[in-house]
């Protein structure tokens, strides 16, 4: 009896825990099976929240019709619908802002009004208003990786889905010429991963608080069948682009499914000694990952699977040092896009990384009993640390530095981190500036850079993180969720670099969720002790907060923490933990 009760409470925690496989209907085959991708993916249909533009006058009829929440059904009935009404060369088309960023498509439906077929309209999605208003080859508009700009018919008195893009604005144009069309719902379709949010942040700041949750959004909306960069471009596995949303992931959600599934990607697409996506530092970041993965949640299991690999990459990248200790790391030479035009820094930063990488690659290979690959990383780490590189003027570089040790924290941030407030801070690197402030005992700067940097894309009216961002673009901006007014700078028409120059510039970049992580970890002091997070130590920093409480998965479970500074500095803490987690003061 004791082992069958075991076996259903296994089955429902699994059933908790995973989401349940979907199975073909009976008329299909076992054998079909095999022809079967599933999805751990869901949708959700959200109607438009505001009508953002118009082409005005008699071409747009009942606008606000379209904000009625929609059931997805066409019918029979006739009522008060969107018409949009074309004479001439008069094309109408309407602008729509679902609320926030999300991935996914437009459904749209048709009534009985429409002749058949009801009509061919042009669907433009985008990040910004300023998106939706521009054809593709202006300005960096793009369909590369996802189409954003599109035209398709609609069906009469029926139902159309189309699009698979990351968008907030949807414009929406009749191209019949001398036409009227009658559109009973315009819904977006969300598409994302129905996962709890188990970690939480809040203080007594409360741009901190909205920063912290649209890091985490921004990560679970890159949390698609594998984690991408982002979800307009490039949608891709990018390894480097993966260690800050990690770091987000095991903050938020605990242990999830697609962080291996996208390591093991990488990894099987990368037979060495070839260098993931390319590039070296992509290669490094992957044992990186696997060292903090292993660290917050203990799975050795799946660890081992990684043994082989593990160690014939770290004995490729041992080959890749000069006599004298300096890294000589050929493929892409690549830290992050503003960095990548100062070789002094990018050899700093490759430095820094190589030590980072065998020192990880010690406690990996003692883990799983790995000797050999153990002291060729002792050995590798002893002559890496006999060259110290400049940090060169860069923030990025001094931030590596400073976290492998190669120069002291308090000299990477009093001689450069600490200069200049947020300019030269990147949305990449800026997790691994803040991490290396924090080093240096520099957390009310970090907390400041925080309230500038990101805030700085929340004043301007983000609801995801950026893939690139210079505060001086704040300098007369309009804000990206409306028309950009005469005499304002258009942000997302105006700015960027490298790959994402101007509207190619993506809005929802995962390796941008660096604060989310960093105030779990400094604010509410959160530190893994041990393997799976089994003992853990809480170093409250508030700095100028008053308050700060939130919560922190975990294998046994979930931890809630709450501080409360009084007048004189002092901190009161409270924490409740799992059975299984023992916590140090």
């Amino acid at each position: 009896m004791k082992k069958i009760t075991r076996f259903f409470t296994v089955i429902f925690l699994t059933g908790i825990l995973m989401p349940a496989l979907a199975q073909l209907p009976p008329v299909f085959q076992p054998k079909d099976a095999s022809r079967v991708r599933s999805t751990t993916l869901i949708r959700q249909f959200l109607t438009a929240e505001r009508i953002v533009w118009t082409s005005g006058g008699e071409s747009v009829v009942n606008e606000e019709a379209i904000l009625k929440p929609g059931i997805g059904q066409a019918d029979l009935n006739q009522g008060k619908y969107l018409n949009l009404v074309s004479k001439g060369d008069i094309r109408p088309g309407i602008v729509l802002d679902f609320g926030r960023e999300i991935h996914g498509g437009i459904e749209i439906v048709t009534t009985i009004s429409n002749k058949n077929p009801a009509g061919k309209i042009r669907i433009r999605l985008g990040e910004s208003v300023s998106e939706t208003m521009f054809d593709v080859g202006q300005l960096g508009a793009t369909n590369d990786h996802a189409m954003r700009d599109f035209e398709v018919t609609l069906p009469w008195l029926g139902r159309l889905e189309v699009g698979n893009s990351g968008f907030r604005f949807a414009r929406i144009d009749l191209l019949d010429r001398d036409a009227k069309l009658e559109i009973k719902e315009i819904s977006a379709i969300f598409q994302y991963r129905d996962i709890p949010y188990l970690g939480s942040f809040t203080c007594s700041d409360e741009k901190l608080n909205r920063i912290w949750m649209t890091g985490a959004y921004t990560v679970h909306l890159n949390m698609q069948d594998y984690l991408w960069d982002g979800i307009k471009r490039d949608r891709l596995v990018w390894v480097g682009d993966m260690h800050p949303e990690v770091m987000t992931i095991n903050t938020v959600f605990g242990k999830n499914e697609v962080v291996p599934k996208s390591l093991d990607l990488a990894r099987d697409l990368t037979p060495l000694p070839g260098w993931m996506n390319g590039i070296s530092s992509y290669s490094m970041w992957w044992v990186l990952i696997h060292r903090d993965w292993y660290r917050y949640h203990g799975d050795y299991s799946y660890l081992a699977q990684q043994k082989d690999y593990m160690s014939r990459l770290l004995h490729h990248l041992a080959t890749k040092i000069d006599n004298n200790g300096r890294e000589i790391l050929d493929g892409n030479r690549f830290l992050d896009w503003p960095s990548s035009e100062n070789k002094e820094a990018i050899h700093a930063g490759l430095q820094a990384m190589m030590v980072m990488t065998f020192e990880a690659g010690i406690e990996i290979s003692e883990i799983l009993g790995d000797y050999v690959t153990e002291d060729l990383c002792r050995t590798t780490v002893a002559k890496l640390r006999k060259h110290v590189p400049e940090m060169a003027g860069s923030k990025q570089a001094a931030a590596l530095l400073a976290m492998s040790g190669l120069v002291p924290p308090e000299k990477a941030n009093s001689e450069v981190l600490a200069r200049d407030g947020v300019h030269r801070m990147s949305t990449f690197y800026g997790y691994y500036m803040l991490t290396a402030r924090a080093m240096a005992g520099d957390y009310q700067g970090a907390i400041d850079n925080i309230r500038e940097y990101w805030g700085g894309m929340l004043d301007l009216g983000a609801t995801t993180f950026w893939e690139d961002f210079d505060i001086d673009w704040m300098k007369n901006a309009g804000r990206i969720d409306k028309p950009v007014p005469e005499g304002k700078t258009d942000v997302h028409c105006s700015y960027g670099g490298y790959c994402y120059k101007e509207l190619r510039h993506s809005f929802c970049h995962g390796w941008a969720s660096g604060p989310t992580s960093w105030l779990t970890r400094h604010v509410l002091g959160v530190q893994i002790m041990e393997p799976g997070a089994r003992k853990i130590r809480i170093e409250p920093h508030l700095g100028d907060l008053s308050w700060a409480e939130g919560a922190f998965p975990t294998p046994q479970g979930v931890v809630y923490i709450k501080h409360t500074q009084t007048a004189d500095g002092k901190i009161n803490t409270t924490v409740k933990a799992p059975k299984k987690v023992k916590i140090v003061r």
